[in-house]
């Protein structure tokens, strides 16, 4: 997901700011550039005029034409512009009742009753005690589904005979909630390939007899900008408080959550990013903007991490060890220990080329990891780790070339494997040590565009004295 879009508005922002500075005349040209990614992305033009405005009027306001520095600030208005076009700060659910009755829209085949068990799972494991219902009079098949949805994550389901009306479905699944002591009630209403009269009335009288304060609507963001029409019918009858995307791991260009956050009128409050139950997250509008421009989602990669870690059977130190490595990262004292964690749980965190875009810079690696999975790169990898003493695999300065060539020997690899995965490390935790300093500029390491790199592709001075040290240590014995 945004594949095409941050690619398209990286190289964008590249040519912008590659001489350093930035005059009037190239300015009005990088707009033009910005407005063609965007296009070509398939965001809608209100949209696109939208952010363009948006990003125009601070560019001058900052005087970013003629000064220095128009590199890490033109990033930094990129960015913001982004974040308020995606919907600023997002918003939580309001499940103050008790039960909270949460009423799921949409078309037929957006997702909608697979992305009910993904939210009631989610919920589930944040403490809550949910409900589902099934709230389709006339589909069996659309109760059946869920029924076996619900069986595989344990969560309770509710269901009527078939052509019960839908506000008795409501009020019965409401009562039989307060009954059982469970907390929030996800309805599953009725699904149509279009708009009819019959479906929104449907939608009135389930609305009306269960009262949600949450009325979320689905819509499948492989439509595209179709989805923005979508929202506009169901806002007439239902009123939606919010929006779940689904199917975003699907949009590769990018621009269907871009047009429908910035032009349904209505905020996203989940993503759907795959098809296993936990494969939904909430929509933070900055985490967003951040993995379009290739800095990273680190908050969300350490939520998964914890997800992955932190359960019924975890160690009891587990939590502890989880937040000293996301501490150790975020500062850049990553080691090879955390390393072969993070590889270790790779395959409960999700496919991995969603992982990697959440690290600050690796966007573009996201193939490469892929084939490394597929080619076995990861297992070679996790060898040569452990064929390190412990004390090497906390400190990586310890790694002289007598200690790789024993290192190597012992997994059975090259040497030159060796040096490119201590390299690797130290680029990572370059990475890491930027993201944790708050500002996300300094992920562009200058403007150009390249993590860890200036505007022209020079390595930052305190960078290649770094690596200048690292290179002697290397032959040291």
């Amino acid at each position: 997901m945004f594949d095409a879009l941050g690619s398209s508005l990286r190289a964008s922002l590249r040519r912008l700011t590659g001489s350093g500075r930035i005059s009037a005349a190239d300015l009005e040209a990088g707009l033009a550039d910005i407005r063609t990614s965007l296009v070509g992305a398939d965001v809608a033009m209100p949209v696109v005029a939208q952010l363009l405005e948006r990003i125009s009027e601070r560019a001058r306001a900052s005087e970013i034409v003629g000064g220095l520095g128009a590199g890490e600030r033109m990033l930094g208005i990129l960015h913001s512009a982004l974040t308020e076009t995606l919907g600023g700060s997002g918003r939580d659910l309001d499940l103050r009742e008790r039960p909270a009755t949460i009423l799921l829209l949409g078309l037929q085949g957006a997702g909608k009753t697979t992305t009910a068990a993904k939210l009631a799972y989610r919920l589930a494991k944040d403490g809550r005690r949910p409900l589902l219902v099934a709230a389709d009079p006339r589909r069996p098949a659309a109760a059946e589904q869920l029924a076996t949805l619900a069986a595989a994550i344990k969560v309770p389901m509710h269901r009527e005979p078939i052509g019960t009306p839908v506000a008795e479905i409501g009020t019965r699944a409401i009562a039989a909630a307060r009954r059982l002591g469970l907390d929030v009630v996800i309805i599953d209403s009725s699904g149509r390939t279009t708009l009819d009269d019959e479906l929104l009335e449907e939608l009135r009288d389930l609305r009306d007899a269960t009262k949600p304060r949450e009325r979320l609507l689905v819509l499948d963001a492989a439509t595209g900008q179709s989805a923005l029409a979508i929202a506009e019918g169901f806002k007439s009858i239902a009123e939606p408080t919010g929006l779940i995307l689904s199917k975003l791991d699907g949009d590769a260009r990018g621009g269907a959550a871009l047009s429908i956050a910035g032009g349904a009128g209505i905020p996203v409050v989940y993503v759907g990013t795959g098809e296993r139950s936990d494969a939904l997250e909430r929509f933070h509008p900055e985490r967003i903007a951040n993995r379009i421009l290739d800095m990273g989602d680190l908050a969300t990669l350490a939520e998964r991490v914890r997800d992955a870690e932190i359960g019924p059977m975890a160690a009891p130190d587990a939590e502890v060890r989880a937040k000293a490595a996301e501490a150790r990262a975020l500062r850049g004292g990553m080691t090879f220990d955390d390393l072969l964690g993070q590889l270790r749980q790779m395959s409960s965190l999700g496919p991995i080329g969603q992982v990697v875009k959440m690290i600050p810079g690796m966007g573009g690696m996201a193939e490469q990891a892929e084939a490394a999975v597929a080619s076995g790169e990861l297992k070679r990898t996790e060898a040569i780790i452990l064929s390190m003493t412990p004390a090497e695999r906390r400190d990586p300065a310890l790694l002289t070339l007598p200690r790789r060539r024993r290192i190597a020997a012992g997994a059975g690899r090259a040497i030159e494997e060796v040096n490119r995965l201590v390299k690797r490390l130290e680029e990572m935790r370059t990475l890491m040590r930027r993201a944790g300093g708050g500002d996300p500029s300094r992920l562009m390491g200058g403007g150009a565009g390249l993590p860890g790199k200036h505007a022209g592709g020079r390595i930052p001075p305190k960078a290649a004295k770094r690596e200048k040290r690292a290179k002697k240590g290397g032959k040291r014995r």
